[in-house]
């Protein structure tokens, strides 16, 4: 899912970013509001760690579609 998409679909989507990074809180999300940037800046902030750090973890989260089965996760990264 790229970030557009993301953008469009950030209330289903909060509950994904919360359980990755614990940290970020309720607030938070409604502030960063489906902006990569502003999600970076956050889990930066949060815990301590750098921007490169924060941005190659965001770009390496994926979230599977909602509709998508535990067997066809396990398949696709099977790869």
């Amino acid at each position: 899912m790229n970030w557009d998409q993301m953008g469009g679909k950030w209330k289903q989507m909060k509950g994904a970013v919360k359980q990755k990074w614990g940290k970020i809180t309720d607030d938070d999300l409604d502030v960063i509001a489906g902006k990569q940037d502003q999600l970076i800046g956050k889990i930066q902030e949060r815990y301590g760690i750098t921007r490169k750090a924060a941005e190659k973890e965001v770009n390496s989260w994926s979230v599977p579609p909602a509709s998508e089965t535990a067997e066809e996760r396990e398949r696709r990264r099977a790869g």
